[in-house]
């Protein structure tokens, strides 16, 4: 019953990321622009995780307090951050603030269940890059997975179905480069400062995508006036749901379960976003793509089933 707690906060965490495409378009309906739109998400974000980040440094230093100093040295309190560490942070966290211009731009082009399915391949370019980093030249078992999420992706964009026709080029270039954004963003993230607690890592790398979407978008939102509209709500929910819940869920989930079965459960986002557009925003979904979601979802989960299998095996 303790891993199924842990399973279902890693879940649910990837699941409010599916929220986010059909709360954007909605958003872009009621007139708001993208530097509006994630700079209102950024900024509630920002506001969240450093709530929480001030409040869990607050309680460990009254419980370093009152246990006399005994275990201090195990506790890193966030006054403790040098300022390259914090730097290094912000830096890691640049990358998904550019996915998330990105993927939200694409959303002007191309439908929500599209726009899901090309940022979600970022399963094999990251990969790829790796491969090409390590000069390692990735196994069978990667290559057929490679294979079965690439064909399902043809399934669940429609491309078997209707051909390339129908699709904005821009809007699949976009979707595309929020994939191999969203990887670097996978491979930097994980690689920065490790030994620091979860929730400082992430108010401190929401601080460095905050501070490069407000340099590439001012934010005149919040003299204009326009903040005490529907964009304070927008930029809460997309806040709450893209920048503050999965974090805290990872942070709570993913040291009980393993990243691979966090990858597996990290899949949960593709489903929501193809449902809630199909239910939300009316967008067509056929039985076709529905089958390819399915593909795509046994292909992410393939590679950690297979090694699970194999350990079994040698036990």
């Amino acid at each position: 019953m303790g891993q199924m707690k842990y399973i279902l906060s890693v879940f649910l965490g990837a699941a409010s990321y599916g929220i986010l495409s059909t709360i954007v378009v909605l958003a872009y309906g009621n007139g708001y622009e993208l530097g509006e739109v994630v700079g209102s998400q950024l900024l509630t974000g920002f506001i969240l995780a450093w709530a929480l980040a001030w409040f869990m440094n607050w309680r460990k230093k009254r419980s370093t307090g009152a246990n006399n100093g005994v275990g201090a040295n195990r506790v890193k309190t966030m006054s403790e951050l040098t300022w390259k560490q914090r730097l290094i942070l912000m830096a890691a966290g640049m990358p998904t603030a550019i996915t998330g211009l990105l993927y939200y731009q694409s959303l002007r082009y191309i439908p929500a269940s599209l726009a899901i399915i090309l940022l979600f391949q970022f399963t094999w370019i990251g990969v790829l890059i790796q491969a090409v980093g390590q000069r390692k030249r990735p196994n069978g078992i990667m290559f057929f997975t490679i294979a079965i999420l690439f064909g399902g992706t043809m399934l669940a964009a429609g491309i078997i179905e209707q051909g390339t026709g129908k699709f904005n080029v821009m809007g699949v270039i976009l979707g595309l480069l929020s994939a191999v954004s969203y990887s670097l963003f996978i491979l930097f993230s994980g690689k920065a400062v490790p030994a620091v607690h979860p929730v400082y890592r992430s108010a401190w790398m929401i601080t460095g995508g905050m501070v490069l979407v407000f340099i590439l978008f001012p934010p005149t939102f919040l003299f204009n006036g326009l903040i005490m509209g529907d964009l304070m709500l927008y930029g809460f929910l997309l806040g709450m749901f893209g920048a503050f819940i999965p974090p805290v869920l990872f942070a709570v989930g993913v040291p009980h379960i393993g990243e691979g079965m966090a990858g597996i459960l990290g899949a949960s986002e593709l489903p929501v976003a193809v449902l809630l557009s199909s239910f939300v925003l009316n967008e067509h979904v056929s039985a076709l793509q529905w089958i390819g979601v399915i593909v795509v979802l046994i292909g992410i989960a393939l590679p950690e089933l297979l090694k699970r299998r194999r350990r079994l095996s040698l036990q």
